[in-house]
């Protein structure tokens, strides 16, 4: 029986770095990336911490095993985790209803992932039914960034609501989206 609920367990976040450590593009192959998507953060278990105590995460457990994830982040972690932080700078720069991104109060989905065998049964989106139950009287929205390449990511988040609202490349070349799901619409 699969359970929706917040990470709360340092094993909970143990099984979200195994999780994600089975996903990310060094142990997948081309094809499993093009047609499953990836992760690109790998996540110490001290950030994951950090990160939990100030917003605990959505996860779906499947009796006591973790088998997806979606990672709260506020602005407070974002020097936290060095890659992300252009994303934030972007917020500085991007607008949304005439706003600055920066000037809402938002969390940042910072990384979903369900397991292999678990994949096209609506698990995603029940993830993200309970991250909006679970967040939207404390934010405007959720807002996070997708690599152009993860097109089956960049697919299920516009499934989900979730609008590109901004693109730009990195200095190493990936293109990314930014994409934004607004709970206030």
């Amino acid at each position: 029986m699969i359970i929706y609920t917040t990470s709360k367990t340092d094993k909970d976040l143990l099984q979200v770095l195994e999780l994600q450590k089975n996903n990310l593009p060094a142990g997948l192959t081309s094809e499993q990336i093009a047609t499953q998507g990836f992760v690109t953060v790998s996540h110490s278990f001290g950030d994951l911490q950090k990160m939990n105590s100030i917003e605990e995460s959505i996860i779906a457990k499947d009796h006591d095993h973790v088998i997806a994830y979606l990672l709260a982040m506020t602005e407070k972690s974002k020097l936290d985790i060095p890659i992300l932080i252009p994303m934030f700078e972007a917020f500085d720069n991007i607008a949304f209803r005439n706003k600055k991104i920066s000037d809402y109060q938002y969390i940042v989905v910072g990384q979903v992932c369900v397991a292999a065998g678990y994949r096209g049964k609506g698990i995603l989106d029940t993830c993200y039914a309970e991250y909006k139950k679970h967040f939207e009287n404390k934010y405007d929205f959720a807002i996070t960034e997708i690599s152009n390449r993860n097109q089956r990511s960049l697919n299920a988040h516009k499934r989900i609501g979730f609008d590109t609202i901004y693109e730009y490349q990195a200095p190493d070349g990936e293109t990314w989206s930014i994409v934004l799901w607004d709970w206030k619409k």
